[in-house]
């Protein structure tokens, strides 16, 4: 199979990596990624991006997916296996020199090519202290850029600046590089990740026209697409085209974004786009410009494009980082008439010259002398198709978008572009500018559920009223909206169903919402004054009652909080993120302490392969209800032979079947259990009656020891 060139290059490269890096590397690097925003990027603390959609830890974890939290599986796109950081400058007046995170040509070269060293560990840091966000609060720094910012060191040396760690043909330039990824949780800017890049001297001698830039071997696919228990279902790797957008923003800013995409579509399963940009570093923007390179995937030349393919010594990959031009091709990629068929194609974007300083009058030369610093900012940037004809601005148009808020995220307050900063700091003082602002909506509101037999409920706090914008320095908070899963099958593409609005009544603002107040929502006391209602150690201002839900379906609920915007910025209504806290519940039964119910199984009787069952024996599912806090189920054959047997208690969480998620972490109401129809002996139950009994193990409940008894009906 085809499919397979990656996973043998990922073979290669472990040992490569088990054979010579330094003794602190850290080989648990692959579980980093960011997972606040849409776009789940794993990041590594030796200059490669992406994971090879590997297991890490027992699971396959994003590698570069947009979207990551998503449950419409058209959208939950992958779009490269791996990518990696390529610097390159002159030393010593002309020797031209390379190093390489990651190259394609692993077949042949072995160690070379994998030329960056791990410094220890990596750094988490969070702008979020919500507890409605544990997984980021915990991480809550006030030195945080982002809601998720990934900071690490490595270098491309070992022992010394010249020590090339045994790697043959890698001379190292003998820097430093610092790596610091930002992510946000905003559904206008969850859909990038910053990768700002700092480079540090460490050698004795000065480096000229630093180039800088990302290889990457983009695949985009979608992982879902075809049953994937198909042999070669899931995906293609040779159905890929690449493009070099310089579009123009509003303001006449060219983006200069290199692009991939699926060149069909697969049917609907793949319409995305993955883009790499520059956003900018020390070196002001006249004086850096951005370059484009491509060919196909080889082990050392492909016959089909022979001018096409990846330089292979550093002085051809100095020259491919600060050019257009392919090797031997005589046109400029960016031009008509270069490679537009389909395949395997890898892309190289980069950028330069970068240094600390001007080595000539007019700038167009720029060294970085020993101990100094300098610093390059890219974006990685997805985007869905819009529309779908063939590849256009105007299907661009989402990445577009992206990519400008990307672009703002950088600017912060520099309106120019055009400042030279000091080693890449940006200080919101002695005149200097601040990077990294963008505007907020409202905080996400800290949220609860309970779940019962046809109902959830949502409780949330009120930490989103006393916010104040950023930017326009004012307290504009004006409602909520309640979200749940959607209701039909056929809102193919939309993902949730507004269950609820509720806003503010200001005389000024009257415009804004449907200013209901919030006497529907609010926790009152009996004297009909604003109360609360304490969940776990919390106290919750609001509820809403979802009612009439489905037992034993997932469902999940949000809520958002939202202002009323700026219109002196020309910035609308902003809303925080419905993915922030989502959370997921199965709806049931609870539990009593008498258990005067009668236990019972549902769907009953159980038909194979219906609609909500995934694909394989392992992928269905039925529920046993009405169960004690505690209890042992015992599944027999109307001949009398154990089945299975399933243990139960009310803290339930359905990690011992595969059709639910645990990542999850799914809601129960306690009273009822899964089970996926496979025995004791790990093989798939036949059609045929089947007989069960539950027998109560609370041993504080006043009908502890019963056995109540049951059955239930399995066609196939």
């Amino acid at each position: 199979m085809k499919k397979n060139r990656h996973h043998s290059a990922l073979f290669i490269f472990i040992i490569v990596y088990a054979a010579f890096l330094p003794a602190q590397f850290d080989y648990d690097v692959y579980d980093k990624y960011t997972s606040v925003g849409q776009l789940g990027l794993a990041v590594t603390n030796f200059g490669v991006l992406g994971n090879g959609w590997n297991k890490i830890n027992g699971r396959i974890q994003p590698s570069c997916q947009y979207k990551q939290k998503t449950e419409i599986l058209r959208e939950q796109v992958e779009h490269f296996s791996y990518a990696g950081l390529w610097i390159g400058g002159i030393v010593g007046g002309a020797d031209r020199r390379v190093s390489t995170a990651i190259v394609d040509g692993v077949f042949d070269s072995g160690q070379e090519g994998f030329e960056f060293f791990a410094k220890p560990g990596v750094e988490i840091r969070s702008s979020i202290s919500s507890t409605s966000l544990d997984s980021m609060a915990k991480y809550y720094s006030p030195f945080a850029v982002s809601h998720q910012d990934l900071i690490m060191d490595f270098k491309d040396y070992g022992a010394s600046p010249t020590d090339d760690y045994g790697i043959p043909n890698h001379n190292p330039l003998g820097i430093d590089v610092h790596l610091e990824t930002y992510a946000w949780n905003f559904t206008f800017a969850d859909a990038f990740v910053i990768l700002n890049y700092t480079i540090k001297n460490a050698s004795n001698k000065t480096i000229k026209d630093i180039y800088a830039g990302l290889w990457m071997d983009a695949s985009v696919a979608n992982m879902n697409y075809t049953n994937t228990y198909e042999p070669g279902g899931g995906f293609t790797w040779y159905d890929n085209l690449n493009g070099f957008d310089q579009s123009t923003d509003a303001s006449g800013f060219t983006r200069d974004i290199a692009y991939q995409y699926d060149a069909d579509g697969d049917d609907g399963w793949a319409e995305s786009y993955i883009g790499v940009s520059l956003l900018g570093g020390t070196v002001p923007r006249p004086y850096v410009k951005s370059h484009y390179s491509q060919w196909v995937w080889t082990s050392t030349n492909n016959a089909d494009y022979p001018q096409y393919s990846m330089p292979l010594r550093d002085f051809e990959r100095y020259d491919a980082m600060k050019s257009n031009v392919p090797k031997g091709a005589g046109i400029d990629y960016t031009d008509e008439g270069y490679p537009s068929a389909p395949n395997s194609w890898m892309f190289l974007f980069s950028a330069g010259p970068f240094g600390s300083m001007p080595a000539n009058e007019d700038s167009t030369v720029w060294e970085l002398p020993p101990g100094d610093s300098c610093s390059i900012v890219m974006a990685i940037v997805c985007a869905r198709w819009k529309g779908a004809t063939d590849d256009s601005p105007a299907r661009r148009a989402n990445l577009h978008v992206n990519n400008d808020w990307a672009q703002k995220a950088f600017d912060g307050e520099d309106a120019n572009r055009n400042n030279v900063l000091d080693d890449g700091e940006d200080l919101n003082k002695d005149g200097k500018i601040t990077r990294y602002i963008l505007p907020e909506p409202p905080p996400v509101p800290n949220i609860a559920l309970q779940v019962a037999d046809r109902e959830v409920t949502i409780y949330w706090q009120n930490n989103a009223e006393s916010y104040i914008d950023p930017i326009s320095r004012e307290q504009d908070f004006e409602g909520y909206r309640i979200y749940g899963s959607r209701k039909t099958l056929s809102e193919t593409n939309k993902e949730f169903t507004l269950l609820g609005e509720f806003d503010l009544a200001h005389p000024e603002y009257m415009d804004i919402g449907y200013n209901t107040e919030f006497e529907y929502i609010r926790i009152q006391n009996e004297f009909d004054e604003p109360d609360s209602v304490e969940i776990d150690g919390n106290y919750y201002h609001y509820k809403f009652v979802n009612s009439d839900v489905k037992n034993g379906w997932l469902n999940y609920y949000a809520v958002t909080a939202y202002d009323r915007g700026d219109p002196d910025a020309n910035l609308e209504s902003l809303e925080s993120s419905v993915y922030a806290n989502r959370k997921y519940v199965y709806p049931g039964v609870t539990t009593t302490s008498d258990w005067a119910a009668k236990p019972s199984v549902y769907p009953n009787p159980y038909r194979g392969q219906a609609k909500w069952d995934g694909y394989g024996s392992r992928g269905r599912q039925i529920w046993f209800q009405n169960l004690p806090k505690k209890a042992e189920i015992r599944i027999f054959t109307l001949a009398g032979d154990l089945v299975d047997v399933l243990d139960h208690d009310s803290d339930y969480i359905g990690s011992d079947i595969q059709n639910i998620d645990d990542r999850k972490n799914p809601q129960f109401s306690g009273g009822a259990h899964a089970w996926d129809l496979i025995t004791r002996h790990d093989q798939a139950t036949a059609s045929g009656l089947y007989l069960f009994t539950v027998e109560n193990l609370d041993n504080e409940s006043s009908s502890f020891g019963k056995i109540k008894e049951g059955k239930f009906l399995i066609i196939k």
